[in-house]
């Protein structure tokens, strides 16, 4: 069964407060982007994947992702994290009730599409999650068909989702359980491999080299 995911993104000059210092202070909007770029281009192009919903806090200061092939609309009043994934979800549901839907986080420079299609096959339809490579946050939650998502992002939710009955996924996926928040997770990344829009702000020498272009 196909999934429909939902991908929350605050302001871009305002995520990822860990990050900074990993570039030029002018420059970590675009660093920001750039890990939802690669993030969105590998899900778009991932087996079993039908739509994708990006939740954002300020839709106009990402509109260029919807050149990657995701719908873009408002946060909710509540601008919390796991508020953003029940409002992708109620909307998502409008059209398909009867759906899988997964939670994603924006920050997967590394996913190859292969390790998103391995998790999902992996779920069965089961609600399942995919902790990250600490195993204590989470980098994907899936619902089962036609079934609440019931998100519990924060501090230990992997956890917090297998307390409530999702089951932890095993399958290898290094790249899908690679987030980035720390300099440190940026460094692993890169080892792995980033897609091209994290990889051009390390290597190009103009000193405007962090800044975002969608190409």
């Amino acid at each position: 069964m196909d999934v429909d995911l939902v991908v929350p993104m605050k302001h871009p000059r305002d995520g990822k407060s860990r990050l900074r210092g990993a570039v030029e202070a002018d420059h970590h909007p675009g660093l920001v982007l750039a890990l939802a770029a690669d993030t969105l281009a590998a899900v778009t192009s991932a087996a079993r994947v039908r739509r994708v919903l990006l939740v954002a806090a300020d839709p106009a200061a990402v509109a260029d992702l919807a050149d990657l092939g995701v719908e873009i609309v408002a946060e909710p009043p509540d601008r919390t994290l796991n508020a953003a994934f029940r409002h992708g979800e109620a909307l998502l549901r409008a059209a398909d009730p009867a759906g899988v839907v997964g939670a994603l986080q924006a920050d997967l420079p590394a996913l190859r599409a292969g390790d998103l299609a391995d998790a999902i096959t992996e779920a069965a339809g089961a609600r399942a999650f995919v902790a990250d490579r600490q195993g204590t946050g989470t980098t994907l939650l899936l619902s089962a068909p036609g079934r609440p998502l019931a998100p519990r992002f924060g501090v230990g939710s992997a956890r917090a989702h297998a307390a409530s009955g999702a089951k932890p996924l095993e399958g290898v996926l290094p790249t899908l359980r690679s987030d980035v928040d720390t300099p440190e997770d940026l460094a692993h990344v890169r080892a792995l491999g980033v897609g091209k829009h994290t990889s051009e702000l390390f290597i190009r020498p103009s000193p405007r080299s962090a800044q975002f272009r969608l190409a």
